[in-house]
């Protein structure tokens, strides 16, 4: 049941993105052009998630365990380190040169194209040379 949940979910996300036109970089590129042509959408839907996920958040916690789990997974560590920052500072430059996350990008794998896929094939070999989590 967990992997059914898991899909449904995955394409509800990639609606989500695909309706908002977060899967095209343009959309990307002119949110990060605030001294041009400025594009607010990305901001929208960013304000949007935020608010859904601030409401939904502590409602959820509230419950003694998840519904498809025994228990849920929240982060322990809370400090801001360097490595955060590094992580942090890698995927920003890597959005505004390419204009994909990683959501959107594995989204538009779909479409077939040589720069999605090269962007793709780049994230996966980024996230198989990382640190392993627990």
């Amino acid at each position: 049941m967990k992997h059914v949940s898991a899909l449904v979910c995955g394409w509800l996300f990639a609606l989500g993105l695909g309706m908002a036109g977060m899967t095209r970089p343009s959309k990307i590129v002119g949110f990060l052009d605030v001294a041009g042509s400025w594009d607010p959408t990305l901001l929208f839907v960013m304000a949007g998630a935020v608010g859904v996920g601030s409401l939904l958040f502590p409602w959820v916690l509230k419950r003694h365990q998840p519904v498809l789990e025994d228990r849920f997974q929240i982060p322990e560590k809370r400090a801001i380190d360097g490595r955060l920052l590094v992580g942090a500072a890698l995927f920003g430059v890597g959005w505004g040169l390419s204009g994909y996350c990683p959501g959107p990008a594995l989204v538009s794998l779909i479409s077939f194209k040589v720069p999605i896929w090269t962007f793709g094939l780049g994230m996966f070999i980024g996230l198989g040379l990382g640190p392993k989590s627990d």
